[in-house]
């Protein structure tokens, strides 16, 4: 007995060893806390209730589901070789030349999207960092390298976050853009993370949903999204999450970040559409969560109520965050999109094009076997 109970305060100073040393790597990446003036304009948002934001539809999770997921999950959930190398577009210039129709978008992988609208530059969630994670050596590895080297990017009029997650807010790339001078639109309480890390508070424009920034001629729009937020156990929606609508004179674009499909979308599509480009998520989709993702079919109908021309499937191809294989997402978007009679593009990663013009498919990623639909259907909860 003694020899068991010396095995076991072993292994617990083990834990809590590597606890210690994952804390301690990982503390500058954490973020940070709002504080004074940040905090409490957060707790006069209409989305703040009891300290921490809420969703106006609360999220759905089935922990059982989530666990018996893993024993089902796609062996092709990335691919097989890393990093992959896909058919990537040269981005040495983009892109000097202005867009002919005043609009255009690359697609830099996941939901990093630089977008040209009617003369300003914007570039959403960017994530240049090897991992989606606070450490360095451990988390969801990325598929393929940015197409773009970071200091190769034209000048930006702003760079937008929609949340705090891993994926989306990524420290080593915010840092590097913010030695540009550029200024950050972020949502509510996400420029605490920002400040921790360097960014004057000069250089930020916090917002809550349907507040607006503008950019010369171009409107940008915080607007609602169904998801959640935070960087640890502890800190769990203290900051808001949202979507963006760029507004501009004569074009207009939606980003949805990270969300479940939820009745404001009507709303959306209402006050700032119809969009000529939705940049809508599609992938890291589960029965488990079907509120936190919307999952390709969903995404096409997303695109649908807010009033869409042209549809931008995000949030697949780059990391695996989810138990599905890594080109379900882009394969059931585009036969959603096909059933729906809905306009879809699915460009290379680091490829430039003007929605008045979208290139054809082109199944640039391998044939894998994966789920359909009717096979796994996703399905938000209280969308009615």
């Amino acid at each position: 007995m003694p020899a068991v109970k010396k095995i076991a305060a072993v292994g617990a100073l083990a834990v809590a060893g590597l606890l210690a040393f994952v804390v301690v790597d990982g503390w500058t990446a954490f973020g940070a806390r709002a504080t004074g003036a940040r905090l409490a304009r957060l707790q006069a948002s209409p989305q703040w209730h009891e300290g921490h934001f809420v969703n106006p539809q609360p999220l759905r999770n089935s922990f059982w589901k989530m666990l018996t997921g893993l024993l089902h999950s796609s062996p092709d959930t990335s691919p097989a070789v890393l990093p992959l190398r896909p058919p990537l577009v040269d981005g040495d210039a983009p892109r000097v030349v202005p867009p002919a129709s005043g609009l255009r978008v690359t697609w830099l992988g996941h939901s990093t999207m630089l977008v040209e609208l009617e003369g300003r530059r914007f570039l959403t969630d960017p994530v240049w960092s090897p991992r989606a994670s606070p450490l360095g050596w451990v988390g969801p590895r990325r598929f393929f390298p940015p197409p773009i080297a970071l200091d190769a990017l034209p000048p930006l009029d702003a760079v937008v976050i929609s949340h705090d997650h891993y994926d989306h807010l990524d420290r080593a790339t915010v840092v590097a853009l913010g030695a540009r001078g550029v200024t950050f639109v972020v949502p509510l309480g996400v420029g605490a993370d920002l400040v921790a890390w360097g960014i004057p508070e000069a250089h930020l424009v916090e917002l809550d949903w349907w507040q607006r920034a503008s950019f010369g001629p171009v409107a940008l729009v915080c607007t609602p999204a169904r998801h959640a937020s935070g960087r640890m156990l502890l800190d769990n929606d203290k900051k808001l999450w949202a979507g963006y609508a760029f507004v501009g004179a004569a074009h207009r674009v939606y980003y949805s970040g990270d969300s479940g499909l939820f009745p404001a979308l009507r709303d959306i599509g209402a006050r700032l559409g119809p969009f000529d480009l939705t940049m809508i998520e599609v992938g890291q989709y589960g029965q488990a969560w079907p509120d936190w993702h919307m999952g390709p079919e969903q995404a096409v109908r997303a695109h649908q109520l807010v009033g869409g021309r042209l549809l931008l499937p995000v949030h697949w191809g780059a990391f695996a965050l989810a138990y599905h294989a890594w080109t379900e997402p882009i394969e059931r978007a585009v036969a959603a999109a096909s059933r729906a009679g809905v306009a879809l593009v699915a460009p290379r990663p680091g490829q430039s094009f003007e929605p008045a013009s979208p290139p054809p498919v082109e199944h640039w990623w391998p044939a894998l076997p994966v789920k359909t639909a009717e096979q796994d259907p996703i399905v938000s909860t209280q969308m009615e």
